[in-house]
């Protein structure tokens, strides 16, 4: 493989494990609305593809529930407040991003949780290492979808060629061929390596270290 300059990683499964957060949130909107509440290992299946698409998955009926709208800010209002009491980044990953920024990569989170939350997460857990951060939001169309990483290219200055994305899902998978790089995958976060091999992964870390073999 080509030396690679800029590594632009998915944020949830990948740098971060959120899955507590998140499913105390979902379940704080479940229990607001009268719905039965999930478990982890049910959220993890939901997660993914944005907020939006996570609450459509969790409430019993998705968005032909009338107050839909309302459930989801109620998630939203709850993440934001919550967010940080159980997440933490996977071990080695801060370790990694040091590793990484001292030997000259650049690097960048591209996220389809709400811009808001990723922008916030980074900075608290990743600065000085990633300071390009993109999250969903209505100026830029969420993965798989190319928007997000064409824009932390553009904000780095770095040429697809010398890019490699590294993400936990089929999402991930997509958005990288969408985007014309190359992916790693990796299976410590809410897809399985069968589901990856499954869904097109061809270079799958089972570990920090072998990822950064992998690099």
């Amino acid at each position: 493989m080509q030396q690679k300059k800029t590594i632009i990683f998915d944020l949830d499964g990948t740098l971060l494990d959120t899955l507590t957060d998140l499913t105390n949130s979902v379940n704080f909107a479940m229990e607001r609305y009268g719905f039965p509440t999930h478990t982890e290992d049910a959220v993890r299946q939901m997660v993914g593809n944005g907020v939006s698409v996570l609450m459509e998955r969790a409430i019993p009926g998705g968005r032909a529930f009338p107050e839909f709208e309302n459930c989801l800010k109620d998630f939203q209002e709850h993440y934001e407040l919550h967010k940080k009491d159980f997440t933490k980044p996977f071990p080695g990953v801060l370790e990694f991003l040091k590793k990484a920024s001292e030997q000259g990569f650049q690097l960048a989170v591209v996220s389809n949780k709400f811009d808001l939350a990723v922008k916030g997460l980074c900075r608290d857990f990743f600065f000085p290492y990633i300071t390009t951060a993109i999250g969903e939001s209505p100026q830029v169309a969420r993965k798989p979808a190319p928007d997000t990483v064409f824009a932390a290219m553009a904000e780095l200055g770095a040429p697809a060629e010398q890019c490699i994305y590294v993400g936990d899902s089929d999402v991930d998978l997509d958005t990288a061929k969408n985007a014309g790089i190359p992916c790693i995958s990796v299976s410590w976060g809410f897809r399985s390596r069968e589901f990856l091999l499954e869904h097109g992964a061809l270079q799958i870390a089972d570990g920090i270290e072998e990822l950064w073999d992998m690099l």
